[in-house]
């Protein structure tokens, strides 16, 4: 069974900026793979971008950009760039369909509010501290941020999505578990 948490997140005031500035350059991501597409089908050689082409030069991008694209998850990357294919994939099915398709849109920093970590352990990492009794999920470039963690985690986390809600300043983690495997030990609780 696939499990999905919710819990506050309590970063410092350093934390929260980098959070921020996580989010604004996965915005930037999104809009400027956004922009590419468009651009190639207005070319005059309608030429197609799918996923696979922009995450072939996301290496290229992080080393261009080092100082905002290069200190990001490689990963976390890689799912803001599934989630603008995934919104084409809705607009062509709907297209198809004959429904309103609603092309995919530019997204202001406001509304681009979630950066999705798909592996634990590949920028992120759930109780990143082992003997520390509060909670801390790692992030890559924002450091250990403490989880208010109300009720415990049963099976192993697998993803890890953090929303940071700009007009209300609070953030948010979601973790997403699977069962633990046969061979691991029952948690005691």
């Amino acid at each position: 069974m696939i499990r999905a948490y919710k819990f506050l997140l309590r970063p410092t005031a350093r934390q929260a900026v980098a959070m921020g500035e996580m989010l604004r350059d996965h915005c930037s991501l999104y809009n400027g793979a956004l922009q590419e597409r468009r651009d190639a089908y207005r070319h005059i050689s309608k030429a197609s971008i799918r996923y696979g082409d922009q995450s072939a030069q996301l290496k290229e991008i992080r080393a261009f950009d080092p100082e905002r694209q290069g200190r990001w998850s490689f990963s976390s990357q890689q799912a803001t760039l599934r989630r603008l294919d995934n919104a084409f994939h809705a607009f062509f099915r709907r297209v198809k369909a004959g429904e309103k398709p609603g092309y995919p849109r530019f997204k202001g920093v406001g509304h681009f509010d979630t950066v999705v970590f798909p592996k634990d352990g590949d920028g992120c990492h759930w109780d990143s501290i082992v003997h520390d009794p509060q909670t801390r999920v790692r992030l890559q470039g924002v450091g250990h941020v403490r989880v208010h963690q109300h009720r415990p985690v049963q099976g192993r986390v697998k993803t890890i999505s953090i929303s940071v809600r700009t007009n209300a300043g609070t953030s948010s983690s979601r973790a997403t578990t699977y069962p633990p495997s046969p061979s691991s030990p029952q948690a005691p609780w």
